[in-house]
């Protein structure tokens, strides 16, 4: 800005205001004219802070151009310095042009790990729909600037409702800068059980980049935290496969900037008449259009040349594209086939998915999925109906060869067969998928096909093949951490143990979903044990990170199937996990009824070391409430028990957690006593995230202490271990509070080192204190001068 760009209280200075130094400076110009107007001398910053009652600080920030006022405390502060009603609304209008200006620089500066990009691969060879695509075109400015345009895509199963949504998107991505969300909300599929706006609201957030933690409890706070994520921001939101309006109302961002598809197989009338949402019916494709699909997949030559043949395909798959599809796929993986033999076939096929049929005969699916199945080979065939009793969304091709009780190879070159046929697709490498109606023709046809017997053992092999692979994993994650004790696991399953933390992490990472879901279905279908031990098992992971949604309704089912056991001990372990995860969602209340339970719960089990792995946890729930000598008196009583019962690794554990609780009562003569006796153990033992956790310990007692090169070495030592043993989050809070230290002392390359190691880790886990650390640089940064700029 030029020097007569300058801002001035004339209307033209007020409409060229960018940025807060140009607000400010408008601030200092009203303080100075009500100055005059009043013969007097300018108000102190001191005077107005007496005025307003604000602090001083913040009244110094808004006139030095260092803070941008809120709203209603800079309508206040004009309306103090004298404006005229017109500048005040002017003013008014600045400020928010303003703040929306700081916005689009926060988003282009720091937003770009957080901008998703979810859409699934567009169809190949997308055909027609020529209307449709104009139609949703046209729609992108046909609403006024307010309004949220809403496209509700409804037809039948396998129209291509999602082929059309997902090719549209592709098309406009670029119109969406801040990211495109995709999520299928299983509003009709083989379980009937549609996803409920909680769940999506959450992994939503997730993938906008809010940290777990910030995610609130209150389904109504979750959906306005969501609407607020996406205030001003550029995103498409495409809500597949819905069950009805109920579904997808909390979904709808509140911004015009964003763009919603919906597909449904219902015509969501309720969104229609409510939201504002635009209908686009979605029928069967025409037969111009259907032969251009066969075309493109088959070639212009062999469609033209059997064209009586393929009307008859044409006319049999009932212009569904799902089936013309499917149909096109057996052609082209058999190339030297008659199409007039694949048109019989299709003529003569019998009709099976009575659950799936529509009001339109026409449009059954049945044949083209039974000649597609009868014509795989007899392995391929059962693999295919066993994996109908996979509770989804994904299975890897280990699993898959524990359920069919095959050798892992076999599987594989049974999956490929079932590719080939586009009865199954590799989502991911090493992981496959299929659509929802084939996962539907599979459970049925499991259940029409193979004897209650055999199902029975699948299902047993597949729930052992993810309590034992998840076991193992979780011993690697951390070694010293409580083990079950397994029934041995069914001949034939099949999983490769993994080798170190990180490929630990990466199975937890990669099976998190299918394992929640096979927890729900082992408690829904009679399999109460392994949905206990496999949702405590998987509680590990779910705490490094930090999904404690995910963790406490796991808990929650393992409790409903422990209390079916009717068993005190296994009930008593399911309480304490549930308050685990109910202490960590800021649910104390809850989290203490659950603790007492599980206390009366192992004394009448006769469990000390039960006893004492509550009151631990009783003593963690304390100290993130502040109660930290309530907390001590927790430890000392599971000290006590793990004294009694000779469990080392739970006198070391009980002995740091004593150090912090009275390090925190600023006792640090007796913090650093409990803390050394812990580490003795813990090098006894072995046990290094236990020494790394003491070690981090000991370097905040000296730090308080004042004792700068003991805290330093301690938290060294912390970092050395957690590196050692592959804890990336907690060797980036190390590095943090290593930068604290440095900080404090004025050694600030040490403190920018150490902050700029912690940041690069969170940001590569998405860390919840990020953020903070990202603010502790650019305040050194600003210190030195070294920043950007």
């Amino acid at each position: 800005m030029t020097q007569e760009q300058i801002p001035d209280l004339t209307p033209e200075g007020v409409a060229a205001v960018e940025t807060v130094a140009d607000l400010a400076r408008l601030l200092r110009q009203l303080r100075r004219r009500e100055a005059r107007r009043r013969g007097d001398s300018e108000w102190t910053y001191r005077e107005l802070a007496a005025k307003t009652g604000w602090s001083l600080g913040s009244i110094s920030g808004y006139f030095d151009g260092k803070a941008l006022p809120p709203t209603d405390r800079f309508d206040a502060l004009v309306g103090q310095l004298g404006a005229t009603p017109a500048e005040q609304g002017a003013l008014a209008t600045a400020r928010d042009r303003v703040e929306e200006h700081r916005r689009v620089i926060a988003r282009a500066s720091g937003a770009a790990r957080s901008i998703p990009r979810q859409l699934p691969t567009a169809v190949a060879h997308f055909a027609g729909r020529a209307a449709h695509l104009a139609e949703l075109d046209a729609l992108r400015t046909a609403h006024g600037p307010t309004a949220v345009v809403i496209s509700a895509i409804s037809g039948t199963a396998g129209v291509g409702k999602t082929a059309l949504a997902v090719y549209w998107a592709h098309r406009v991505a670029g119109e969406f800068p801040d990211g495109q969300l995709y999520v299928n909300l299983r509003g009709y599929g083989p379980t009937g059980s549609a996803r409920g706006p909680a769940e999506v609201v959450r992994r939503l957030l997730e993938a906008l980049g809010v940290e777990p933690q910030r995610i609130p409890v209150d389904p109504e706070a979750q959906a306005a935290l969501y609407r607020s994520e996406l205030a001003g921001r550029r995103v498409l939101v495409v809500l597949d496969n819905a069950r009805d309006t109920a579904q997808v109302r909390p979904l709808l961002p509140g911004t015009p900037s964003c763009r919603v598809l919906v597909t449904s197989r219902n015509q969501l009338s309720g969104l229609v008449a409510a939201d504002g949402a635009h209908p686009i019916a979605l029928d069967l494709l025409t037969p111009a259009e259907a032969r251009q699909l066969l075309a493109r997949r088959l070639g212009t030559d062999r469609v033209t040349a059997e064209s009586r043949a393929v009307e008859e395909i044409i006319t049999r798959c009932a212009q569904l594209p799902l089936a013309l599809a499917i149909a096109a796929a057996r052609a082209a993986t058999h190339p030297n086939l008659p199409l007039a033999v694949l048109a019989g076939e299709l003529r003569d096929a019998s009709q099976r998915l009575d659950a799936l049929t529509t009001d339109d005969p026409a449009t059954d699916v049945r044949a083209v999925f039974s000649w597609s199945y009868h014509a795989l080979t007899p392995e391929a065939a059962q693999l295919f109906r066993l994996l109908g009793v996979h509770p989804g969304p994904d299975i890897s091709i280990a699993a898959a060869a524990s359920l069919a009780g095959l050798p892992v190879p076999r599987v594989r070159h049974l999956l490929a067969e079932l590719a080939r046929a586009n009865l199954h697709v590799e989502s991911a490498p090493g992981r496959h998928t299929s659509h929802d109606l084939l996962r539907a023709y599979a459970t049925e046809l499991a259940h029409l096909t193979d004897d209650d017997q055999q199902l029975h053992a699948a299902t047993h092999r597949l729930l052992d093949h993810y309590l034992h692979a998840a076991h193992t994993a979780a011993h690697v994650l951390d070694p010293m951490r409580g083990q079950l004790s397994l029934t041995p696991p069914q001949q034939g399953i099949v999983f490769e143990p993994p080798a170190d933390h990180q490929q630990a992490l990466a199975w937890f990472t990669a099976e998190r979903d299918v394992l929640l879901a096979t927890i729900d279905r082992a408690a829904a279908t009679g399999w109460d044990t392994h949905a206990w031990q496999t949702a405590w098992i998987l509680g590990d992971f779910l705490h490094r990170r930090g999904q404690w949604h995910d963790f406490s309704t796991a808990a929650g089912v393992a409790l409903a199937a422990a209390q079916r056991l009717a068993d005190p001990a296994v009930q008593a372990r399911a309480h304490r996990n549930l308050a685990f995860a109910y202490t960590r969602l800021n649910r104390f209340d809850d989290a203490h009824s659950h603790l007492r339970v599980a206390l009366d719960l192992y004394r009448e089990a006769g469990d000390p070391a039960g006893r004492a792995h509550t009151h631990h946890i009783l003593a963690f729930m304390l100290g993130r409430q502040g109660h930290h000598a309530e907390a001590i008196e927790h430890d000392r009583q599971a000290l006590d028990l793990y004294l009694a019962r000779g469990h080392r690794a739970g006198q070391a554990d009980a002995l740091t957690m004593l150090g912090w609780h009275s390090a925190q009562l600023v006792d640090d003569r007796q913090a650093l006593v409990y803390c050394e006796e812990a580490l003795a153990l813990h090098q006894e033992l072995g046990d290094r995230s236990g020494q790394a956790n003491t070690w981090d310990c000991l370097g905040f007692i000296h730090h308080r202490h004042g004792s700068k090169t003991q805290a330093i070495s301690s938290y060294q030592r912390a970092l050395e271990l957690y590196r050692d043993i592959g804890d990336d989050p907690q060797e980036a809070a190390a590095l943090n509070r290593l930068g604290e230290i440095h900080f404090a002392t004025g050694d600030i390359d040490a403190a920018r080192s150490s902050w700029q190691l912690a940041l690069t880790i969170m940001d590569q886990l998405d860390h919840p204190d990020a953020n903070a650390v990202r603010a502790k640089l650019a305040t050194v940064d600003g210190l030195t001068g070294s920043g950007p700029g």
